[in-house]
């Protein structure tokens, strides 16, 4: 039954893919098709995808792989793509016992966490919804969720059994598990 309740979707992009392959070994969703399954007959009003684009010059493959995921998303009715951007980080690990040091190289997400808090808040305040939807399972949204709620409105996490944060568990409204059984039907269809 279709109702007026406007609700919005945060996808944590990163948390959201590897939510997949570790849950569910592909990563091959329909967007559009979870967004409406997640929406449960309410009125979506849109959908934030937020990740970091790879650095071109460093992963060239998975960069131009990235970019043709992007380009597909940019394909999803209703679905907008907010990028942050990643940042080379590199530490030192001593081992304990010969003192060999060896240097590590990473990269953090940033500006990912923030931009889907700030969205989730500021159109929490200017009413474009009534239930916000966020797919992830990273803890530290846990502000700005009670944040959403004391503006009076709803909060739904959607999660993967692998991965989720207790303390998302204590302070979203509904919780919807992101199984085999409930994505049944969000897969994309191979060509054929």
């Amino acid at each position: 039954m279709a109702t007026d309740e406007k609700v919005v979707i945060f996808i944590d992009g990163s948390n959201f893919y590897h939510g997949l392959k570790s849950n569910h070994g592909k990563t091959t969703i329909d967007f559009e098709k979870l967004a409406n399954k997640l929406s449960q007959g309410r009125k979506l009003i849109r959908t934030y995808y937020y990740n970091a684009p790879v650095n071109q010059s460093e992963e060239p493959t998975r960069y131009q792989s990235q970019q043709k995921f992007f380009s597909f998303l940019d394909r999803v009715p209703y679905l907008e793509t907010t990028l942050g951007r990643l940042v080379k980080r590199e530490r030192v690990n001593i081992c304990s016992k010969c003192k060999h040091e060896d240097k590590i190289i990473f990269h953090n997400e940033k500006g990912i966490d923030v931009n889907i808090a700030a969205d989730m808040l500021i159109m929490a305040f200017k009413n474009l919804y009534e239930t916000a939807i966020l797919i992830s399972g990273d803890g530290d949204f846990d502000k700005a969720i009670k944040g959403v709620k004391d503006i009076g409105k709803h909060v739904e996490n959607a999660y993967f059994n692998r991965g989720h944060s207790n303390q998302l568990m204590k302070i979203c409204d509904k919780f919807i598990e992101l199984n085999a059984e409930y994505l049944k039907d969000c897969w994309l269809t191979p060509l054929k």
